[in-house]
Order: C-alpha cells, then structure tokens, then sequence
C-alpha cells in the first residue's frame, strides 16, 4: 500500500465538464460548505486544495475547476495534464451536458495519466422534476468505461463530500509501484498540513 502511517499524498484534481454543469459550486461546496445560487462563471480555470484525512493517508487536492466554455476547452489540456484524477460533471437536467461528458471522458482516455481516477458526477439531483438523464443510464455508462460514478447536489450538498473522499480512497489503490505524474508521496506527519482554499 502505498500510503501509510503520517503519509502524505499530493494529487492534482482536475473538473471538467459543460458551462453550468455546477463544477464550481460542488468545489465551493466542498472547500468552504457554501453554495452560490447564482455562481459567477469561472474564466480560464480557478485553483483551491482541500485536505482530506481517508485511512493512514492525509490526501491533499490540488483542485483545478476549469472554464466549461467551448472557447475554452483547448485550455484543458493545460488543466489535466499531470493530474491524478479527474470529476466529470454533467448537469441531471441536460442531455446535451451529458453528451459533452462523454467527450471529456474520451479526452481524458486518449490525453490524461493512464492511471487517472475518474468520476462521472451527475449533478443537480435536487432538481429531479427536471431530469432528462436517468441515473440507470449514466451507471450503464460509468461501468462500461469503468468510471466511478456519483449523484450530487451542490445546492443540498448530497454526495458532495462523498465524491471527494471515494476518490481520495481510490488513489492509493489505482497507483502503479512507480508514482504516476500528478502523485507524489511524502514523509510528512499529517499535522503540519492545513486545509486551506483560495481562489484565483
């Protein structure tokens, strides 16, 4: 295993997905526990890390929320590069977000780190009146591309905390003897790291 005892992990953590899809509000949800009900849109891309405790492990996300717009999108590779996972976010309520996730997925697939976590998070589940996606649906999907897939909500924080630390838990598991880009382990007892967030 590799992380034991007061190990620390650095994984850089990349979110990618359609503009409104609500990757920004499921960062700020986690880092600062609020949600923004109207969100500005992120320009470029916006930097936070958040410490999570899983195990023996303290696991420290280098969190990269990236712009969803199209003008945008040859920017990401910039963002993914080197990561150790990756959340794709899909709104519950569009099918369109649905499909652009896909495309991120094989992005991701044919681009990123052969060891990368990645998660397919629908999110928006509050809004279950609307739904156009069926959770069966995007499962049927997650488990064909062997993703880890999740229903979140920003605005009433389900599942929120719980992508983080699946992913975190998952980590340790999906590394290969040498350290994947976008992983480094150290000998750092836990105490000395802070959660701490910023935004940019």
């Amino acid at each position: 295993m590799a992380a034991m005892g007061d190990n620390n992990i650095n994984a850089k953590l990349v979110l990618l997905g359609d503009m409104g899809a609500g990757k920004s509000s499921l960062v700020l949800r986690l880092v600062k526990g609020q949600f923004l009900e109207f969100q500005e849109s992120t320009i470029g891309a916006a930097f936070f890390s958040q410490t999570l405790a899983v195990n023996d492990a303290t696991v420290k996300f280098e969190i990269w929320d990236t712009d969803g717009q199209e003008r945008y999108h040859s920017l990401a590779p910039m963002y993914y590069r080197g990561a150790a996972a990756a959340i794709v976010v899909y709104d519950i309520t569009s099918v369109d977000s649905f499909t652009r996730a896909k495309k991120w997925v094989e992005e991701l697939r044919k681009q990123g780190n052969p060891n990368l976590v990645i998660a397919l998070a629908g999110n928006k589940a509050d809004l279950e009146d609307k739904r156009k996606v069926s959770a069966e649906e995007a499962r049927a999907y997650a488990e064909e591309n062997a993703l880890f897939f999740i229903e979140t909500s920003a605005k009433t924080a389900i599942n929120v905390n719980d992508t983080f630390y699946e992913i975190a838990r998952r980590l340790p598991r999906a590394q290969s003897a040498q350290n994947p880009t976008g992983m480094v382990l150290a000998d750092r007892p836990a105490a000395r790291v802070a959660t701490s967030a910023c935004c940019s």
